[in-house]
């Protein structure tokens, strides 16, 4: 099952700066399975330009609810859907992935989505057979910088790519 993810940060890298909110999404018709967390920092570390991006300022970042606690909620919500595969998805998974990979570990011992992820970019680049070619004028909802919004608008991409451009992947 293909989960879509988008994370804002205060930083460029986990551990020295926070995860200040994600989104995720199962990649299915209808989008209508999604999960939004809001953490606390972790750190002192922070530029002002990084979160600014999420429309947060420091001081509504600081009153976000306990990182272990955020992330337990999501291991508990990947877990309730009840598949043998979860394949963490994004717009930019170099960066996604390195914050909620660090967290899944730093809090909770283990990552649910393992050691690997995928990068919705490149697969369409591989489909249309061009490095050079961006994906983002399939997005049907507008990229707002909501980790949810972004998220949905990405999995709406992936979708299709999926029913409309013959991208053979099972979503299952």
């Amino acid at each position: 099952m293909y989960i879509m993810v988008d994370i804002e940060s205060d930083g460029p890298i986990p551990g020295d700066f926070s995860m200040v909110c994600f989104g995720a999404v199962v990649v299915e018709p209808g989008l209508s399975r999604t999960f939004y967390g809001r953490l606390r920092p972790i750190s002192e570390a922070w530029d002002p330009e990084a979160l600014a991006v999420s429309g947060f300022s420091r001081e509504q970042v600081l009153g976000f609810d306990d990182p272990k606690e955020v992330m337990q909620r999501f291991a508990d919500w990947l877990g309730a859907l009840r598949t043998k595969r979860l394949v963490f998805i994004s717009d930019n998974n170099g960066f996604d992935f390195s914050f909620v990979h660090w967290y899944f570990h730093h809090f909770l011992g283990k990552d649910p989505f393992g050691h690997s992820s995928q990068n919705l970019g490149s697969l369409y680049k591989g489909l249309v057979n061009d490095t050079f070619a961006n994906f983002k004028h399939l997005r049907k909802t507008a990229h707002t910088h909501d980790p949810v919004d972004d998220a949905r608008g990405n999995a709406e991409a992936l979708l299709h790519m999926k029913q409309q451009m013959g991208l053979k992947i099972s979503l299952d």
